[in-house]
């Protein structure tokens, strides 16, 4: 008679997991030659559970990611070049401890942001505060708060999140303002947190993106030297897919 009163405070307390729990054990007997200290811990598990799971899934809406991309769905086979040991130890997530970079680049529809997306899933999945963004957006979105009052705060969550992961980066040369926010950002970063840059531009050409050299020199330190890379070679994955299903198509 104990058990439903038991359920509803556990409910009350939001300790959903152990209610379910306890329900499951209720209704079956498998659980009947248990010890209370064994069916008690199967409880505290399934809670525990729920709660990590109900943490990512917020992580993961608070990330706000461009793609569904996890790391067991990634392609080592293609001829992108992917270096398969490298990319196994980021997802490790020791560069994100270590305050490190990760720099993607490589030509259009090879993958880029499908691979920054799985390694922002992973470093949800171990725990970290994680933020998508696309560069264009984030200079537009900033030069909108500069004009409201609200760059500072902007600044500030952009400084706390463990892992920034900018995408579409150098699609477009960047002007005095643009070039200034990133240093703003890139500094509060520096050797405190990580950031993952994703672009088609390669590594050794960004230095040209920038208007003023010194301010180029004084990002890109706090950027590159740290940081990993991968350069993806091969053919547009998009048009490989494309090139496939018109196949398929004209089989039928």
């Amino acid at each position: 008679m104990l058990h439903h009163p038991t359920r509803d405070n556990l409910i009350a307390m939001r300790l959903h997991g152990m209610a379910t729990a306890l329900e499951e054990q209720r209704q079956s007997a498998a659980f009947d030659s248990l010890g209370f200290e064994e069916r008690l811990g199967l409880l505290v598990d399934r809670e525990m559970t729920e709660r990590g799971n109900r943490a990512l899934a917020m992580r993961l809406r608070r990330a706000r990611l461009r793609q569904s991309a996890v790391p067991e769905d990634v392609d080592f086979s293609s001829t992108r070049g992917l270096d398969r040991s490298l990319f196994l130890a980021l997802l490790n997530g020791d560069w994100i401890a270590r305050h490190e970079n990760c720099l993607i680049t490589g030509a259009t529809g090879v993958g880029k942001s499908y691979l920054a997306c799985a390694l922002a899933n992973q470093a949800c999945r171990q725990g970290y505060r994680v933020l998508y963004t696309r560069a264009p957006r984030l200079f537009g979105e900033l030069a909108i708060a500069r004009a409201d009052g609200s760059y500072g705060r902007r600044l500030l969550l952009l400084s706390r999140v463990d892992l920034l992961l900018l995408d579409d980066w150098g699609l477009a040369p960047l002007n005095a303002e643009q070039t200034r926010d990133l240093l703003e950002i890139l500094d509060d970063r520096y050797q405190s947190r990580s950031t993952l840059v994703a672009g088609q531009v390669p590594v050794e050409a960004w230095h040209a993106l920038f208007s003023d050299p010194t301010l180029a020199d004084a990002a890109l330190d706090r950027l590159v030297h740290n940081a990993h890379r991968i350069q993806l070679g091969g053919d547009s994955l998009r048009r490989k897919r494309a090139g496939l299903t018109k196949q398929s198509v004209s089989e039928t």
